[in-house]
């Protein structure tokens, strides 16, 4: 069973202590990884902190996402979960792209981007229409960060239209929620095994 460090990030808007179902399906994957690999992951809900908006590593006095940044770029994986509100990602989780995009200037001592090698899983929730839009928007920008997405790495679920009903609501997980979360897992501790090994080549 391989060792890995894992980072969570919650996008919900609501803050602790309050119930959240993005992180009831978060806690789920977690639960599921922890199947598939030793991992002590770091969950983060990030409306808990203040991350300044912008596109530096570094806002300035009293910005909280350096910390962060720093649990990110330690880790293996990371796994994002943001709740759907009116059709798209919250405006926590477009802050966190906005601020990984900083990352695209950075690069390791052979010239990668510092965010290769390590993989990043998807995790949506919402009681409207829009899951595959914001798992396409995120997989894509974090690929673009430099991330690698394994196959089938993302899990949602979406409640009936206009029904007002919750995940945190249900009392037992869909089966077909717990089948994307089981090969979820297993396909991200298998690529990051995978990069963990064998890194990508040096530029140039």
């Amino acid at each position: 069973m391989p060792d890995l460090s894992l980072v969570a990030l919650n996008c919900t808007l609501t803050p602790s202590p309050g119930e959240s179902s993005s992180q009831k399906l978060l806690d789920e994957v977690l639960a599921e990884l922890s199947a598939h690999a030793s991992v002590t992951p770091h969950v983060v809900r990030l409306v808990d902190h203040d991350v300044r908006p912008g596109v530096e590593a570094d806002m300035g006095a009293g910005d909280e996402w350096p910390e962060i940044r720093d649990r990110i770029r330690a880790a293996d994986i990371l796994v994002v979960a943001t709740p759907t509100w009116l059709g798209h990602m919250s405006s926590v989780a477009q802050r966190m792209l906005e601020r990984l995009d900083a990352e695209l200037s950075e690069t390791d001592d052979d010239g990668r981007p510092v965010m290769f090698g390590k993989v990043a899983a998807v995790v949506v929730v919402g009681n409207e229409d829009g899951a595959h839009k914001i798992v396409a928007d995120l997989q894509q920008s974090l690929n673009d960060i430099g991330f690698s997405i394994p196959a089938q790495g993302s899990v949602y679920w979406n409640g009936e239209a206009m029904s007002g009903v919750d995940y945190k609501d249900l009392d037992k997980t869909p089966e077909p929620v717990a089948t994307a979360t089981a090969t979820l897992a297993r396909n991200t501790v298998h690529l990051a095994g995978l990069l963990g090994a064998q890194q990508y080549p040096a530029n140039g």
